[in-house]
């Protein structure tokens, strides 16, 4: 355990919670300005999910390298060093000139932010008692919940007064005083390292992106075989992988975490109920703002609702699954939410807006449920060394069905439009149905759980 100052002790809590606020703040504020976006960069809205995939993905792919890093080279040099390219990541962005220049800045963008949540996380782990570390975490993570309420009226107000730009502009003063900060406050630490499986993270890597590029190319009319040629690819690789992982003695992600009956039915049921939950904030705001011809501000109002009820419900999340059980919880919650998918279908007239209200509040709700039921009963059972990475594991899974859920709903939705010819109402209400069928069928997957599963977690 480091010794901390007395002002590191008091102030240290903060550079996490401002890289988290940076973090959240950018993935949510950009969604209420896709339109906007795509109409300076002279792109249909329809086909701008890569600005958000491209980040997703990125993080993904970078965050299991996240602990090494900082472990070889110090706690300070790469989180300063994530600090900076996240800067650099969003100065680029904000000069894209072209749809590709702001794919491939998100990605400068994502690999900052790979580094940067997780070792801000690491420091604070290696810094605290462990009698502190839950105050210490709860005040560090309280951004988490308040970026994205403000993340989507933000980028409607700045899209709609300034210019989409500035989406990306406001992330240069945060990481400048997140510089500031951290260079005075984060203490150098470091670990003895094995040597990373680099192989190991080339394949697993590749067959991230062979996926996500093979749903993209499947829904775009003449390119279907060029999706198929890239799935059969991805699970090649992904093939090649757990062949490698079963010869080397530290792979990158260790196949023992599937003996666990709880980590393996947590990790595949949070993969696939996400499909749907990560494609809504995506589709919802295009549905309010090309079709509906609501402002972004509007639309960004419109959004708050979702974060109004994940906060909401925070306080009665462990009571309700002390009450009903991991197992039961999340059958039901996610069959909720599929539902909840379901009716935003129903919506067709842009006057009937303040019904979007207590429907998406409730969805904020279920999903703040969701998660953290997925998240404790997928880690809830591991114990020494594979906490680590099967905390990391969990954490690239989350990223990954972010990007596989915004590709597919995405997907979908323009295959309905250019090989179906529905009109654009009825493709986004139709992919509703869709997602919200597939996501009520992806619940039934944990009645795979016990009734006691997870009972000695609260």
């Amino acid at each position: 355990m480091v010794t901390l100052t007395e002002t590191q002790s008091k102030y240290l809590p903060y550079v996490l919670a401002l890289a988290l606020f940076m973090q959240i703040l950018d993935a949510t504020i950009l969604n209420t300005s896709l339109p906007q976006m795509a109409q300076a960069l002279g792109e249909s809205p329809l086909k701008m999910q890569w600005a958000v995939i491209s980040y997703a993905l990125t993080l993904a792919i970078f965050i299991p390298i996240s602990g090494f890093l900082a472990d070889k080279y110090g706690t300070r040099r790469v989180f300063l060093s994530a600090i900076v390219i996240f800067s650099v990541g969003s100065l680029l962005c904000a000069a894209s000139p072209s749809l590709d220049f702001l794919i491939g800045s998100r990605i400068v963008q994502g690999i900052g932010g790979a580094m940067m949540t997780p070792v801000a996380r690491l420091i604070l782990v290696k810094s605290y008692p462990r009698n502190q570390l839950l105050t210490v975490m709860n005040f560090a993570v309280i951004p988490a919940l308040i970026a994205p309420l403000v993340g989507p009226v933000l980028g409607g107000y700045i899209v709609e007064y300034t210019s989409w730009h500035w989406i990306f502009l406001i992330n240069i003063p945060m990481g400048l005083a997140g510089f500031i900060i951290g260079k005075k406050l984060i203490p150098a630490l470091f670990e003895d390292t094995k040597r990373l499986d680099w192989l190991g993270f080339v394949l697993f890597a590749a067959a991230a992106c062979g996926f996500t590029l093979a749903v993209e190319f499947g829904s775009q009319v003449g390119r279907g075989l060029y999706g198929l040629v890239l799935a059969v690819a991805a699970s090649v690789l992904l093939g090649a992988y757990v062949a490698h992982a079963k010869r080397r003695s530290a792979p990158l992600f260790p196949l023992s975490l599937f003996d666990i009956r709880t980590f393996r039915i947590g990790i595949t049921g949070n993969l696939f109920t996400r499909l749907g939950i990560s494609a809504v904030p995506f589709l919802l705001p295009l549905l309010l703002q090309v079709v509906f011809e609501y402002s972004p501000s509007k639309a960004g109002w419109l959004l708050a609702p979702i974060a109004i009820g994940a906060m909401g419900i925070k306080p009665w999340v462990s009571k309700i699954i002390q009450r009903y059980s991991y197992r039961t919880v999340l059958v039901y919650n996610t069959t909720l939410i599929g539902i909840l998918i379901i009716l935003l279908a129903q919506f067709n007239d842009p006057s009937n807006w303040l019904w979007f209200i207590p429907l998406l509040i409730v969805m904020g709700a279920c999903n703040s449920m969701q998660f953290s039921a997925m998240n404790t009963i997928t880690i809830g059972d591991l114990e020494g060394t594979q906490t680590s990475s099967g905390n990391s594991l969990m954490a690239v899974n989350q990223q990954l069905a972010i990007s596989f859920g915004i590709a597919f709903g995405a997907a979908v939705l323009n295959l309905l439009r250019e090989q179906f010819h529905l009109d654009t109402l009825a493709a986004f209400q139709t992919t509703y149905w869709i997602l919200g069928c597939l996501t009520i069928l992806s619940g039934l997957y944990f009645l795979r759980l016990k009734p006691e599963d997870g009972r000695g977690l609260y």
